[in-house]
């Protein structure tokens, strides 16, 4: 999945696909270096962003989706509101990524039932000027881990077939550098939750704080985490995820190449 910010905020890549054109063109890059999907956001979920009107976020993504869509590309809409959701599914959106997990509009799981697309429910416990509040864990892993399920429940409640779900764990929200490191060294834990799993590590600043100068402590800038967010991507897939959310497309395809050849000369 290729990320494309349509943000004038996003932490990595702000500002750069601002204008339409150039998300269009960077969308089908993303296309031409091997992406599947291309996920497109107008609401930046960097800690202490503030939220976008829905008017403006609709704005931002329409004509993306629209032209994307009808190039035949799949794509997905990166979004916690029904009504932007609704609207890009009109234009041609495929998957509806909440990373809410249906908590932040209860309208989403409803619509996301009625019009039959894909969802993605990542774990989540508040907007992003809350959020990093929100990283207290009794057991990090068998916390994600329950409350995800409990998510999935809202979700099959509400109508959305199984097998039209996916889960993320929500690297960086609401999660401290050790509470991401944990619950990557347990994917196997979601895999086994029987739904696809969704994993966005890319360049976030937990790969920063571990690539920082090591005399300056300063962190790793985000366009330089590149080569980190390859290799987390790597053992993701050797873990089993279904899909990983890269800024970098090529790279990280190479390397996922790489994990899956090796773990077929393993027999897995």
């Amino acid at each position: 999945m290729g990320v494309l910010n349509v943000t004038p905020d996003s932490f990595s890549d702000g500002g750069r696909w601002l204008e339409p054109d150039h998300a269009i063109a960077h969308g089908h890059e993303l296309l031409a270096e091997g992406a599947d999907v291309v996920d497109v956001g107008g609401e930046s979920t960097r800690p202490g962003a503030p939220r976008p009107p829905e008017e403006e976020e609709l704005r931002r993504v329409l004509p993306v989706v629209r032209a994307l869509a009808s190039d035949g590309a799949l794509v997905s809409i990166d979004t916690m509101r029904a009504g932007v959701a609704r609207a890009a599914v009109d234009a041609g959106a495929v998957v509806v990524n909440d990373v809410s997990g249906g908590l932040a509009d209860p309208a989403m799981l409803p619509f996301v039932a009625t019009a039959g697309t894909s969802y993605i429910c990542m774990h989540w416990r508040g907007h992003s000027d809350q959020m990093q509040t929100r990283a207290s864990y009794r057991d990090v892993v068998a916390d994600v881990g329950a409350e995800l399920r409990d998510r999935l429940q809202a979700a099959l409640a509400a109508g959305i077939h199984a097998d039209r779900v996916a889960i993320d764990p929500g690297i960086g929200y609401a999660k401290s550098a050790d509470h991401n490191w944990a619950v990557l060294a347990a994917l196997d834990d979601l895999v086994h939750l029987g739904h696809p799993v969704l994993v966005g590590a890319s360049r976030k600043r937990f790969l920063g704080a571990l690539l920082a100068d090591p005399v300056t402590g300063e962190p790793r800038p985000e366009d330089d985490r590149d080569d980190a967010s390859a290799a987390v991507s790597a053992l993701a897939a050797a873990a089993g995820v279904w899909c990983v959310r890269v800024h970098a497309v090529r790279p990280t395809l190479d390397a996922v190449r790489v994990a899956a050849r090796w773990g077929a000369g393993r027999g897995e």
